[in-house]
């Protein structure tokens, strides 16, 4: 019986395919960090429960959280609930480990497309300047500020913007979280220097990536014809030289959008940021198992997707590129 048109699209067969490559990252993923959550030394029964430890207490949550199991059987169990999108509770709380990470997904999600936006309009003007000066006393200005950016520690580039535009000047807050839909000034100016933060790093390490894809297109045959042409300068290089270098610009913010959606763990700390890479801080520190393993599979779920993007938007700027 052949197979339906539509999936017989090229396109088509090619996200099949690489969803079921995902499920199967995915099942590692869950595997890996199940493993290691139950090595990391510490019970975290007796970590949650605190002051408030009794043995009765502490044999009631045991056997609740279904750590009186052997290691397999846990395993296997967390695995079918996993399947339904039962992520299992908190063990430090009781909360739904599923409605954690949702609440913390909005936070995680605007801090990194805000961050990636301000990185691309640093990144790619100064990589494309860099490039077309290559040599000239601009091009060094620009790869040395890319390596510094690279340098600077999060934590310190953190502290210097909070000290300058906060203490100093008193125009944004310190830290703390407002909701988009709720209160979206709120949530502007909270954003701004966590996203500045995560910004002067990515968008560093995009500058040199940009720099790089120009200075290849620039050597193409095609670019040097379309001088020879005399085409203007501007089009030569919107239309022949930075066009063509969007497949690797693609994936160099595909790589740094991923990293961020998955989490700063240090500017969220710093900034009291509620995203995803606090939330695992919190739960490393207090050794809640369901919660480890629910956001990382979550950040890995998002790191493939935004793989997936990136491999069929390479279809769209580039026709060249077939997808199979």
């Amino acid at each position: 019986m052949p197979l339906p048109r539509v999936v017989t699209h090229p396109i088509t067969r090619f996200v099949l395919h690489r969803l079921l490559y995902s499920a199967v990252v995915l099942l590692g993923v869950l595997v890996v960090v199940f493993a290691l959550v139950h090595l990391v030394p510490g019970d975290p029964v007796r970590i949650a429960l605190g002051t408030r430890y009794t043995p009765e207490a502490y044999e009631a949550l045991r056997t609740a959280s279904g750590l009186d199991r052997p290691i397999v059987a846990q395993f296997f169990g967390y695995l079918g609930s996993a399947l339904t999108g039962d992520l299992g509770v908190s063990f430090r709380n009781g909360n739904p480990v599923t409605v954690t990470l949702l609440d913390r997904l909005p936070a995680t999600l605007s801090l990194g497309i805000v961050g990636i936006m301000i990185a691309l309009v640093i990144a790619v003007p100064a990589g494309v300047f860099s490039a077309l000066r290559e040599g000239r006393i601009s091009d060094t200005i620009v790869r040395l500020t890319s390596q510094f950016g690279v340098s600077v520690p999060d934590f310190w580039m953190a502290i210097l913007l909070i000290a300058l535009f906060s203490s100093t000047l008193g125009w944004l807050p310190t830290s703390g979280y407002r909701s988009l839909l709720e209160d979206p000034v709120g949530w502007a100016r909270h954003i701004v220097l966590p996203a500045l933060t995560v910004a002067v790093v990515a968008g560093a390490i995009m500058t040199r990536y940009v720099r790089s894809a120009v200075l290849d297109i620039t050597a193409m045959g095609y670019v040097r014809t379309a001088r020879s042409k005399g085409l203007s300068p501007r089009v030569v290089t919107l239309r022949h030289t930075v066009r063509n270098a969007l497949v690797p610009i693609l994936t160099i913010t595909g790589i740094q959008l991923a990293t961020l959606l998955g989490g700063v763990i240090v500017v969220e700390v710093v900034f009291a940021w509620p995203g995803l890479g606090r939330l695992v801080y919190n739960a490393v520190a207090a050794r809640d198992y369901p919660v480890i393993q629910g956001a990382v599979l979550l950040i890995a779920a998002l790191f493939l997707l935004i793989n997936l993007l990136v491999d069929v938007l390479y279809a769209v700027v580039d026709p060249r590129i077939r997808l199979g």
